[in-house]
């Protein structure tokens, strides 16, 4: 045991009715202080037990030197019961996505899913995150990749054809005879009536 894990097994002393804890999460934390763990990850089990002995956010950022943000999720984690998951959360921050993902994102966005192998004609950011994932390693939220998407002016959605261009086109020299039709109040030898829809 190094001196850092001695000091810090001082701070926290051995108890058994805790606020948040249940037995079986206060022995395998205290199980998990003992092993050799990164600063980061036994961080946080001692942040979990000293919520169960019932010290404040602001008492733990001093005890452990850690800031508020960080105490205050993992006090979270032990009042919602969640404390013997604790290994669930990775450490750190998320891997950066470089230039590499970018390029891909790009790439796979200007072909069909059914060039990779999919059943789908069309994209969805869910299916570029999964596809990304799984080639590159890099993990993001769907909501990140619709981001990055906009970012470089790019949408799994597809483009509408713009009714404008359509109008414009059919509109051109285009004039609308109304004929054959057959009123009692008309006479037969009535001249037509032109409309010319450019105006």
């Amino acid at each position: 045991m190094s001196q850092y894990q001695s000091n810090i097994q001082s701070k926290i002393p051995d108890h058994d009715v805790g606020k948040f804890l249940t037995p079986f999460q206060l022995r395998l934390l205290q199980k998990n202080l003992q092993e050799n763990l990164l600063n980061s990850s036994r961080q946080r089990i001692e942040i979990m037990l000293l919520a169960d002995q019932g010290k404040s956010q602001t008492a733990i950022c001093q005890i452990l030197g850690c800031c508020p943000a960080t105490a205050r999720y993992w006090i979270h984690i032990a009042r919602t019961g969640m404390a013997h998951q604790w290994q669930a959360c990775p450490v750190g921050r998320p891997k950066a996505v470089n230039e590499k993902y970018l390029e891909r994102l790009q790439e796979l966005i200007s072909h069909s899913p059914r060039d990779y192998g999919y059943s789908f004609k069309r994209w969805t950011t869910n299916w570029l995150q999964k596809h990304l994932a799984k080639e590159l390693g890099i993990e993001l939220s769907d909501r990140h990749i619709k981001r990055l998407l906009k970012q470089l002016g790019l949408s799994t959605l597809s483009k509408p054809r713009k009714l404008e261009t359509i109008v414009d086109k059919n509109a051109i020299n285009s004039s609308i005879l109304i004929h054959d039709l057959k009123s009692g109040d008309i006479p037969e030898n009535y001249e037509f009536l032109e409309i010319n829809s450019n105006n």
